[in-house]
């Protein structure tokens, strides 16, 4: 089979994304709602009139040109197992140049390999390890390697991670897994009885601390916003404005009531906890998090984490996704507690084949790459 593309609509789009088991909220129709700076597009994939994949690609301009960089964030959503993936990425980098760009990027949802929880820990507490990389994987996967060589033989290049994060979304991520091997659902009981001894004591700690936690709405956003530039000030990063919260609440709202959950931890009237979590299909996502540097006896992160889980194990998710972390197990790396706290929940560090790019105009391009180190053009980390 070698399907042909073309554009579809938003309604078309959302219709095969949610028949899909797996598929990033990244591809969503709603996605190209948030990201507004962008221009979205959705492209479907036919085996003749039968939708049999699609992609959310969004354009961005360069600038004083009228030439885009074409991005697929951990997409598109097509048959990876294909023995030819030129079949299938021809006709899209084919659509994508007379649309305009001159270059493609995209983030394959293929997994390399996988490590789990005891793994990992093993890997920190040996001062001889310095990466994830170093350590042999639990499980290597055929596909995924065969999709790296593939995409090398078809001139795609590799993007190299900076200080283990890709340009855009990270290729290593921590996971918890809702359902066994031979496909069977785990219970809440199974899941705590997986994480650490510290994760179990502080949900505990919580609990009989008196930690309440509660859904928020539309309207509780500013609450989390004002608790989330906290965060950010204590742990030094750039926070987003209130604005891109209430529009990418809003877009995947519109698009599936149950998309979005923002979550609430107080303790005796006080906001010491809040997230957004995210759910397409069988797949759950921790997507932002915010805690109070005061109160944090009390737990409120676990306690809010924890609650966030046991939601997904009632929505019938397979998996929990904690999403990013480096790939560095040097203790002494500033990364190294969010992979802890992380790797506390017994769930898997996972490896994807990374994000791929395509130069279609290689001047162009080569440009984009300088331009790049002066500003960033890619929507980093959602």
């Amino acid at each position: 089979m070698v399907p042909t593309v073309r554009p579809i609509s938003a309604d078309e789009h959302r219709a095969f994304i949610a028949a899909q088991p797996w598929a990033s909220f990244l591809q969503t129709p709603a996605w190209a709602t948030v990201k507004s700076e962008w221009r979205g597009e959705s492209l479907g994939w036919y085996d003749g009139e039968r939708l049999v994949g699609a992609g959310l690609v969004l354009y961005r301009k360069l600038p004083r040109l009228a030439r885009y960089l074409a991005y697929l964030p951990e997409g598109p959503v097509l048959d990876w197992a294909s023995e030819d993936l030129g079949d299938w990425l021809s006709p899209m980098t084919e659509h994508l140049k007379k649309q305009g760009a001159f270059g493609v990027r995209m983030g394959p949802p293929v997994v390399t390999r996988r490590w789990s929880a005891d793994q990992v820990k093993a890997g920190i507490a040996d001062d001889s390890v310095r990466s994830l990389t170093e350590v042999a994987p639990l499980v290597r996967s055929a596909i995924g390697a065969r999709v790296v060589q593939q995409l090398e033989a078809l001139g795609w290049r590799r993007q190299v991670a900076e200080g283990g994060f890709a340009a855009g979304q990270p290729q290593y991520t921590f996971v918890i897994p809702l359902v066994d091997d031979d496909g069977a659902r785990r219970t809440e009981d199974d899941v705590l009885a997986g994480m650490n001894q510290l994760w179990r004591r502080n949900i505990r700690k919580a609990d009989k601390a008196g930690v309440v936690i509660s859904t928020g709405s539309a309207e509780d956003l500013k609450a989390f916003h004002d608790l989330y530039v906290h965060t950010a000030e204590r742990d030094h990063f750039t926070p987003r404005p209130l604005t891109y919260f209430e529009t990418m609440y809003d877009a995947l709202v519109a698009e599936d009531p149950g998309r979005i959950t923002l979550w609430l931890a107080h303790h005796e009237g006080d906001l010491v906890g809040a997230t957004l979590a995210v759910r397409v299909g069988r797949h759950a996502w921790y997507s932002y998090g915010a805690s109070s540097t005061d109160k944090r006896e009390v737990r409120g992160s676990n306690a809010v984490q924890w609650a966030m889980i046991r939601d997904a194990i009632a929505q019938g998710a397979e998996v929990y996704d904690l999403r990013g972390i480096t790939d560095t197990l040097d203790a002494d790396d500033p990364h190294i507690g969010l992979i802890q706290f992380k790797t506390g929940t017994g769930g898997e560090a996972v490896e994807t084949v990374g994000e791929w790019d395509l130069p279609l105009n290689r001047t162009l391009y080569k440009g984009f790459a300088l331009y790049l180190n002066r500003r960033s053009l890619i929507p980093g980390r959602r």
